[in-house]
């Protein structure tokens, strides 16, 4: 087998084109073990007590290291919503696509992410998960974070749905609240030891009302 053919073969295993990809991939697995390394000290120890010192000495890379992947020591935690910062306007951008309004794409997107236990959702109750979640919203510099990640993704959300941008923007922030709201009662249930299967339950019901209320109230 030649060269071209190898490499080829190690781009179609991969499913990445070429170096680049490749580099990227690499990032993304070594900041995700630099932030699972620093989470399980803030969750053994608390965020507080714990400084990016000893995060960069449990990862074995060094402070200019890691400060390269997380400009702040609350990025080590918040970077897991990373990937949900757009997702509601991913989800509009799509449904319309596919012809659906926003709120119905919305709300087949968390019914479906309550189906498979999204942790995003707040409906699982993985210790890990559970624990992650106590870290986040029992550490006040961490809940700043979030604040600031909620803003964003309500932006984003509001560009998605359009229109005029004053009534895109209210209708975006009360979208954001209503998810916000859900999957917090998820956890809180959760961690409070209901069982699974009845906050389940409960939790697909809560998502029908309040998506019905809101395409009562909004034009979307």
């Amino acid at each position: 087998m030649g060269a071209p053919e190898r490499r080829r073969r190690r781009v179609a295993e991969d499913g990445v084109a070429g170096p680049d990809g490749l580099r990227e991939r690499k990032k993304a697995r070594t900041r995700q073990a630099l932030s699972d390394a620093a989470i399980a000290l803030f969750l053994e120890k608390g965020f507080d007590a714990v400084s990016v010192a000893e995060v960069a000495a449990a990862a074995e890379v060094s402070k200019p290291t890691l400060f390269r992947y997380f400009p702040a020591k609350e990025d080590l935690v918040l970077h897991r919503f990373a990937d949900h910062e757009d997702e509601s306007a991913r989800v509009v951008a799509e449904g319309r696509a596919d012809g659906r309004a926003p709120l119905d794409a919305l709300c087949e997107h968390l019914l479906a992410g309550l189906r498979r236990r999204d942790p995003v959702t707040g409906l699982c109750d993985v210790p890990a998960v559970l624990a992650y979640h106590r870290l986040l919203y029992g550490t006040p510099a961490l809940l700043a974070g979030i604040h600031a990640y909620q803003q964003r993704s309500e932006a984003a959300l509001a560009r998605a749905l359009g229109g005029d941008p004053l009534t895109a923007r209210l209708a975006a922030g009360q979208i954001t609240a209503v998810l916000r709201i859900l999957a917090n009662e998820n956890v809180a249930r959760l961690t409070a030891g209901e069982a699974l299967d009845a906050v389940a339950r409960d939790a697909t019901a809560a998502a029908r009302e309040a998506f019905r209320s809101l395409r009562e109230g909004l034009p979307y």
